[in-house]
């Protein structure tokens, strides 16, 4: 420092001492005002976006209606999301996105900058990008944090930038100088293309202003578009019709347009670096909606400001949960985690709480959020459970929102997107996620009114005019026999087995409500997978109408059989999962069905005769060859042996060595599962992350607990991933867990106390996470077989 300060140095003593000074308060206010990490610091929107898990990196605010994202194709499964991080050119950015779903919708609203003379109103593809408004881009100049996306359009050097309100899409674009500028607004983009999208229209209602609708497959998407620099031109398009003329399909300064494909382009003269900002917001209701949610929430042109509040916005929900470990990779995957599982569900009601029943009529949400979609096959098992820890201010809402769906479309409906409904997977899945929250203490909602809907699709058919299919797949069978037959019913098996889920389900709220009678009727249908578990085989096995089982393949050519309009593969096979319509099991084989009991774990080791025999079958399950016979199945990812974790089926399974008096294996189990396929990057994900499911899977896990029967209180216990783990549950309580010795290797716990007390069972109830304490693992390397085993250890089963 003396060599440094003479170097420097001057006759004036003073000035040397002052220039010392200036420099420490400088150190102090760099240090002082650069932010420390936030939670929202360490999210990786990427992650996820390639391999299949469908992801998408744009803007978002957390429950947005609005989900502002690039597209870089529409077709195929691979674009579920609009977005594969393996391609290198963007056709624009819309404002609806579904997060790891297996269907092609959204899309909608798409806006695309370009620098051209020519106008071209077809996006080219990706083979030849030039031949339309798509453009190349680099990955390096491609940004996303949570509410926030940014990328360089590097055909014309165009800056595009994305943030979000609730209701409302923000575009910020920087221009080079150029005579020609253009903002193109395509009604006709939609992911999926779907044949059955109705007739578009939009008009230029002032020289800054344009609004529309289009009809999305039956949802009507109405918005309003509002831009910081009126037009120097402006026309329409329709790119079902070619002028002669022009040999494109547009018309200057025509302000009105209706098709199924059309759209509209604004032009500018910019100088180099300019900015010109568009303001859009949506509605499912009216273009007044959409009106009114872009002036009530985003009235002034602040990019910046609306970024920070997006930024806070996640901040101050992922702020609900810390963790502490020096492992920057793990931390980064595990918000990136509580970010996914919150981003998959978005309100869908305006900033006036009007939303679009499933009757298409419109009501108004009082004093509630609504909450249109539920891929409730998924997100049973694991979403719905995390958000009654992490998120519990939206779970009445969740339940409001399914009571009022009941109320207006006349029956419970299942699994359904953007309030429409249309059976797509098996078993009655919403039946859980009500039934999980009143357990946990969330009742602020129609509960007799829910419970009656609920009995009522166990036991009837819907009424007219609801199509039959609206039901439960196979319910006269599934009364009559105990079982739904395969030569009857597509998918027979999990048909069997889930519907006896969902009735204990049912059970259990009766039981609650003091309804002896319903509560002895649905415990006894909650037996009936005991029909469909074949002893010859030790298989959950297809079982025809006439009693006998499915016949086993052995050497025979698998054939398919067909019965009036129902088909069916022949010969059962336990490695096979097949495709619709003709296969046993939904989107999985006999091996990794064998385990969907998971309200009666205990009677399941019963039918396998005991802990030492249903162990031995885990350990097979997890060991052996992961290969399934022909027609492969996509969805097979993430494998350990016949475990598949990217798919739902088996997410529950590794805690199933608690239930046998083996948490050892569970603990070992999950840390591999953790470890294998969650990583950073955007190939971090092991398959399709299915509306959140796969990312809140991760979050309790890591953790240490996972509900493996929801509807149930209870959580199993697995192997905490982090040092310490801090939860801000119900009323400003914190919950934490903490594993002490924790490290790659010491995965298996030791001892555990509660709030200070010995602590030796493999599950622990959701009022003693709420109730607030610490929950404490010495944690060692190897395994500690008399910690959480004794039949007062384990978790709960129907069967005692």
């Amino acid at each position: 420092m003396n060599k440094c300060l003479y170097k420097y140095s001057t006759p004036n003593r003073q000035f040397r001492f002052n220039l010392f000074a200036l420099g420490l308060i400088l150190i102090w206010v760099t240090q002082s005002c650069a932010r420390k990490e936030e939670p929202a610091d360490m999210v990786d929107p990427f992650i996820g976006t390639d391999y299949f898990g469908h992801t998408f990196p744009g803007a978002v605010v957390p429950y947005g209606m609005v989900q502002l994202s690039p597209d870089h194709d529409t077709q195929g499964w691979t674009y579920s999301s609009g977005f594969s991080y393996s391609d290198s050119s963007i056709v624009g950015f819309s404002h609806t996105h579904f997060s790891g779903v297996g269907m092609n919708s959204g899309g909608d609203i798409l806006l695309m900058p370009t620098v051209k003379d020519k106008i071209q109103t077809s996006p080219g593809t990706k083979e030849n990008p030039d031949a339309g408004y798509r453009s190349r881009y680099n990955k390096d100049d491609e940004k996303a944090v949570p509410g926030y996306y940014s990328v360089v359009l590097k055909d014309e050097n165009i800056k595009a930038e994305l943030t979000t309100t609730k209701h409302v899409g923000m575009h910020r674009y920087t221009f080079p100088k150029a005579r020609r500028s253009n903002i193109l607004l395509d009604l006709g983009h939609e992911i999926g293309n779907d044949d059955k999208s109705g007739l578009s229209a939009l008009k230029i209602v002032s020289d800054s202003t344009i609004e529309g609708y289009k009809d999305a497959n039956g949802t009507m998407v109405y918005f309003v578009a509002q831009f910081s620099r009126p037009f120097d031109y402006y026309g329409t398009w329709d790119a079902d019709y070619n002028t002669p003329e022009s040999s494109e399909g547009f018309w200057p300064y025509k302000n009105e347009e209706k098709g199924r494909n059309v759209g509209v382009f604004v032009s500018y003269a910019t100088k180099e670096a300019e900015q010109i900002l568009v303001k859009v917001g949506i509605s499912f209701v009216s273009l007044e909606g959409a009106r009114n949610n872009l002036q009530t929430e985003l009235p002034h042109w602040d990019f910046n400001q609306v970024k920070e509040n997006a930024y806070q916005a996640w901040n101050n929900e992922l702020k609900k949960v810390s963790v502490t470990t020096t492992d920057a990779a793990k931390k980064q995957v595990f918000y990136t985690a509580v970010y996914r599982s919150l981003l998959a569900q978005y309100t869908g009601q305006d900033a006036d709480g009007q939303y679009m029943g499933m009757d298409k009529k419109v009501h108004t949400a009082k004093g509630y959020d609504f909450y249109p979609n539920f891929s409730c096959w998924d997100t049973y098992r694991s979403q719905h459970p995390l958000l009654t820890i992490i998120a519990p201010d939206h779970v009445n809402d969740l339940v409001k929102s399914i009571a009022a769906k009941t109320t207006e479309y006349g029956w419970l409906p299942a699994q359904h997107f953007r309030n429409v409904f249309g059976q797509g997977m098996v078993g009655d899945h919403l039946v859980p996620v009500i039934v999980d929250a009143y357990k946990k203490g969330y009742r602020d909602w129609d509960i007799e009114g829910l419970y009656n809907a609920m009995r009522k699709k166990a036991l009837e058919a819907p009424p007219a005019p609801l199509p039959a299919s609206n039901g439960r797949s196979g319910l006269a069978q599934y009364m009559s026999l105990g079982y739904a037959p395969c030569d009857v019913v597509t998918e027979s098996v999990p048909n069997t087995l889930e519907l006896a889920y969902n009735d204990w389900c049912i059970a259990q709220l009766a039981d609650a409500l003091g309804k002896k009678e319903d509560a002895a009727l649905f415990y006894k249908r909650a037996q009936n997978y005991r029909n469909v578990y074949d002893t010859t085989t030790l298989f959950m096995r297809p079982r025809l109408k006439n009693g006998s089982w499915l016949p086993e393949k052995g050497t025979n050519e698998q054939e398919i059989v067909t019965v009036g309009e129902h088909s069916y593969y022949k010969y059962f096979d336990p490695l096979l999962v097949g495709r619709r319509p003709n296969r046993h099991y939904t989107e999985s084989n006999a091996w990794q069905y064998l385990w969907s009991v998971q309200h009666d774990v205990k009677g399941l080791i019963n039918l396998m005769g005991g802990n030492e025999a249903f162990n031995k079958r885990l350990d097979t399950f997890f060991e052996m060859d992961a290969s399934i016979s022909e027609p492969k199945y996509v969805g097979v990812v993430g494998t350990i042996g016949q475990y598949v974790h990217g798919n739902q089926p088996s997410h529950h399974v590794a805690y199933l060595y608690n239930y046998a008096s083996a948490p050892w294996k569970t603990q070992a189990r999950t840390r591999e599962i953790m470890q294998k396929f969650y990583r950073t990057g955007p190939g971090g994900l092991s398959g399709n992350e299915d509306m959140g499911s796969l990312s809140s899977w991760y979050v309790l896990s890591s953790m240490g607990i996972y509900p493996v029967t929801p509807g149930s209180s209870q959580y199993a216990i697995g192997s905490p991933l982090f040092d310490a783990v801090e939860i801000n549950v119900k009323d400003n309580k914190k919950f934490t867990i903490k594993a002490n010795n924790n490290s790659t290797n010491n995965k298996y716990i030791q001892s555990a106390t509660l709030n200070g007390k010995p602590f030796n069972r493999c599950f622990i109830d959701q009022s003693e996470i709420t109730a607030g304490g610490e929950l404490v693992f010495e944690m060692g390397a190897t395994p500690n077989k008399s910690w959480g085993v004794g039949k007062d250890a384990v978790p709960y089963s129907l069967t005692k």
